[in-house]
């Protein structure tokens, strides 16, 4: 069970009256992107580079980006070109051959145990919104590159390794970054009401920070454009403790870095001799930063949106308090009470299924110890009953799905388990949220409760009651 505060999900108590520092990451947290925008210039971006950087054939220019075709915490096996969807047990419950579906069978016949270990460089997790066009690039090479009659595609693993490749430069070299830059309008969500939420958390002393892997020249640009028009002549040089540029999260949260100084007015930057203090400033690590401010973990908070880079590194390596941003919750939660009478059609199918298999089970029990052969006919009959069931059940399955993304379903469950994605938020976010406006709008002296959490052993006497 998860506890709530407004529209902040508690994962793990956390009382804000402690919280001295509150650190933002940039991109898709502090400055909301239009996602579906982004990421089809991204689809669009990643085309041309392969076709005129990696010699990939003209004929993918056809690929049309779909924004639905995949949905963040997805697993890609590189070199088998297939997209999975795990529980929180890393178990295979949903898999993808490029835009085919994978049978049960085949699935078994090509992972044995269904289980991934996610050590190995083979896997990939989509663990941001940054990722869709990414993943969803790479599903369509991979089903084209299937139909074509000439192979005129690599490999599935080499397609990855060019895709990876392509949009790092075009983080790189500004093909993203430029084009932002030129349509504002068109890629960024501007919300005055952010920063009058931050104006006031700062009334009750709690000091800004920003720690985000973007140079400072696009920080700047999107600072000035989306932070500076809503603070009435100050800008956000002032309005931010502290803004740390270039940071290369996760390597910010575990490695000794040390920062480089920069003078916001013309971006020259020099080595910090001293402590770090008020400033802009590039790279750096979180164990200067804790130590040169005298913080201890639990006075820090921080809030991001990729769930690894983010938070899970944050969490195992400074112990700081974690917060997640989940642009997808908010559409999740209005599908998940559209889906609610099907949830309740099926749950009571399956209060009348279990008794049978139980009884079944009874029955098969008895006829192997007792040698009671005459137990055959009800066992058919039990069986049939259950059947009938199966085929009430499984189109009420299919259309709650399709409410939330026809091929995967919702991004934190599958089936009846929590996703792996939801898994890590709730073992490593501390609150999450669809958007940082949810904390911003509750008071900065909020106590965040969470709800006690039945196990197993505490539910299962309730059921059978």
């Amino acid at each position: 069970m998860k506890a709530q505060t407004g529209r902040v999900y508690v994962n793990r108590t956390l009382n804000l009256k402690r919280i001295n520092y509150i650190g933002f990451d940039m991109d898709h947290t502090l400055i909301r992107y239009n996602s579906r925008a982004f990421e089809e210039l991204t689809h669009r971006v990643l085309l041309n580079k392969l076709i005129q950087d990696k010699g990939y054939p003209d004929i993918i220019r056809k690929l049309a980006f779909d924004f639905d075709q995949v949905i963040r915490g997805l697993v890609i096996d590189i070199h088998r070109g297939n997209i999975l969807k795990l529980s929180r047990h890393a178990a295979i419950r949903v898999s993808y051959h490029g835009l085919t579906p994978i049978t049960y069978s085949q699935q078994r016949k090509l992972y044995k145990s269904a289980y991934v270990d996610l050590g190995d460089p083979g896997f990939e997790i989509i663990n941001t919104t940054f990722s869709i066009a990414f993943c969803g690039l790479f599903a369509q090479l991979v089903d084209l590159k299937d139909k074509l009659e000439h192979q005129t595609l690599p490999d599935y693993g080499t397609i990855a390794g060019d895709l990876n490749s392509c949009l790092d430069r075009a983080h790189r070299d500004g093909s993203l970054k430029d084009e932002v830059a030129n349509n504002l309008d068109t890629y960024i969500v501007k919300d005055e009401e952010v920063v009058r939420g931050l104006q006031r958390y700062k009334m009750h002393g709690k000091k800004i920070f920003i720690v985000t892997n973007s140079d400072f020249h696009y920080t700047k640009l999107l600072l000035d454009y989306s932070i500076n028009p809503y603070l009435k002549g100050e800008t956000w040089e002032k309005f931010f403790e502290i803004v740390i540029t270039s940071a290369d999260k996760p390597r910010f949260f575990y490695d000794n870095l040390k920062f480089l100084k920069i003078n916001p007015s013309n971006g020259t930057m020099t080595n910090l001799t001293g402590k770090i203090g008020p400033g802009v400033y590039q790279g750096g690590c979180a164990n200067i930063f804790t130590s040169d401010l005298n913080l201890t973990a639990d006075e820090i908070l921080y809030i991001g949106d990729h769930i690894y880079g983010d938070v899970v590194r944050l969490k195992k390596d400074c112990a700081w308090r974690t917060a997640l941003v989940v642009e997808e919750l908010g559409d999740e939660i209005d599908k998940l009470t559209k889906a609610q009478p099907f949830i309740e059609q099926i749950n009571q199918l399956m209060e009348q299924k279990l008794p049978l298999e139980i009884e079944i089970d009874q029955l098969i029990s008895a006829k192997i110890e007792n040698g009671k052969t005459e137990v055959d006919e009800t066992i058919n009959r039990l069986l049939g009953k259950i059947s009938e069931i199966d085929k009430r059940i499984a189109p009420l399955i299919k259309s709650q799905q399709e409410i939330f993304n026809a091929r995967w379903g919702d991004v934190m469950r599958v089936g009846i388990e929590e996703s792996f994605f939801a898994y890590q938020m709730e073992r490593y976010a501390c609150i999450y949220m669809a958007k940082i406006k949810d904390l911003l709008e509750l008071s900065p002296r909020t106590y965040f409760r969470s709800a006690k959490r039945l196990m197993p052993h505490e539910v299962t006497p309730q059921l059978e009651d």
